[in-house]
């Protein structure tokens, strides 16, 4: 299944409509070309005082597979079990600290549109994109020598869809589910906490 578009309140652009965090993959490679688009789209995002915190680990299976275990060690037990085939997975990281050595408080938010664009320029060239923070942070750390300046904040599997009927019964039945998000009137205030919008 690849085509599985929210169920809007009101029509939105079908990039964003349309993207969502699959678990069936191929073990198709993706290209390096792919990939290099993708950490493209990332590279774009807005970031406060264009400070650009994020980082990104590229850990790509085709071309060595040994990081891609170790990163892929660090995901939960659950998480492991169908990202089996992914063939790529990227870790989100972000630098905490402004050049002045400051707290940046809006790192992890700009990693975070960072790896929106990243996944939003998957789903545009036809991939399945799932972010994750079902993973070992300190493990991670560890493994691949972060600086204590930087947090790792999430892991994307990235590769082709697979074949939904290869995962297990419960998991089936969420990639066939309908998607759901609580309605605007929930999440939307207008000019002030709680009062509607």
């Amino acid at each position: 299944m690849t085509n599985k578009p929210a169920p809007t309140e009101v029509a939105i652009h079908e990039l964003i409509a349309g993207r969502w965090s699959p678990r069936a993959y191929s073990s198709e490679p993706v290209s390096r070309e792919h990939l290099r688009t993708v950490l493209e789209a990332a590279r774009w995002a807005p970031s406060s005082y264009n400070a650009q915190p994020w980082r990104f680990l590229v850990f790509d299976r085709s071309v060595d597979e040994v990081s891609f275990k170790q990163a892929f060690a660090t995901l939960v037990p659950f998480n492991q079990g169908w990202n089996s085939r992914a063939p790529v997975l990227i870790a989100v990281t972000a630098h905490t600290l402004t050049s002045k050595g400051e707290v940046n408080r809006c790192a992890q938010y700009d990693a975070g549109a960072a790896a929106m664009a990243l996944v939003l320029q998957a789903h545009a060239l036809g991939l399945a994109a799932h972010q994750m923070s079902g993973f070992d942070p300190n493990a991670f750390r560890t493994a691949f020598a972060l600086p204590n300046d930087v947090d790792a904040i999430a892991i994307i599997s990235l590769g082709h869809y697979g074949e939904i009927d290869k995962l297990d019964p419960v998991l089936r039945e969420r990639e066939k589910s309908v998607r759901q998000r609580a309605p605007l009137a929930d999440i939307v205030y207008g000019g002030g906490w709680k009062k509607a919008f």
